[in-house]
């Protein structure tokens, strides 16, 4: 695991409401291995629909696979641009991550951290706290698998390569099971903000 911003011990939160999102295809078009800053381009609404989240009292957690490094096509101080460009966007919307972990493994590398290894999240301490009403978002089956993994439910969202793999996931988890279908992030805020345990 990598480490881009740490809260620290300053959590003042309940333990189990955390939402933990991807990156790319989430948050910020997914542009491949984007080393290129002036790439960095929100998901219309997306930032709106974190600061709802924020003022909901959600703690805001990247988990992100950023296999580019350990392929060696993209460089860590390329990866630290498109983070500061990615967070100055966010913050102007006050939709800041309050958290931000990846990992920088390639596949096959044998890590414990790449999703749908639970490791990002364990190392960052979050992993005890999670539970049925914690939730994970993301456009990739490992995505899903991550947040059942470790017992949240999870949303699908149709950016980035969602829509690619929304038939998979149905065909897996069925359309009344623990994975959940929205159009973008916002709309999956949407559910989340609308759960009966979310101001619990």
């Amino acid at each position: 695991m990598t480490v881009w911003k740490d809260p620290g011990d300053r959590r003042p939160y309940p333990a189990w409401k955390v939402l933990l999102l991807d990156r790319d295809g989430v948050v910020i078009r997914d542009r491949g291995y984007l080393a290129d800053p002036e790439g960095v381009e929100l998901v219309p609404g997306a930032a709106g629909a974190m600061a709802r989240a924020k003022a909901a009292g959600w703690f805001l957690v990247g988990v992100s696979n950023q296999s580019g490094l350990g392929r060696g096509l993209i460089s860590p101080a390329e990866l630290e641009k498109v983070m500061h460009r990615m967070d100055r966007r966010l913050a102007a919307e006050d939709a800041s991550f309050d958290a931000f972990y990846y990992c920088p493994h390639a596949p096959g590398q044998g890590c414990a951290c790449r999703k749908p290894a639970p490791g990002l999240v364990e190392e960052a301490g979050l992993a005890d706290g999670l539970d049925g009403r914690s939730w994970v978002i993301g456009d990739k089956i490992s995505d899903l698998e991550l947040g059942l993994g470790l017992g949240t439910r999870a949303i699908l969202v149709r950016t980035g390569y969602g829509a690619q793999v929304e038939q998979e996931a149905l065909d897996r988890w069925g359309r009344e099971g623990p994975v959940a279908v929205a159009d973008d992030l916002p709309a999956a805020i949407d559910i989340v903000l609308a759960d009966p345990g979310s101001g619990t």
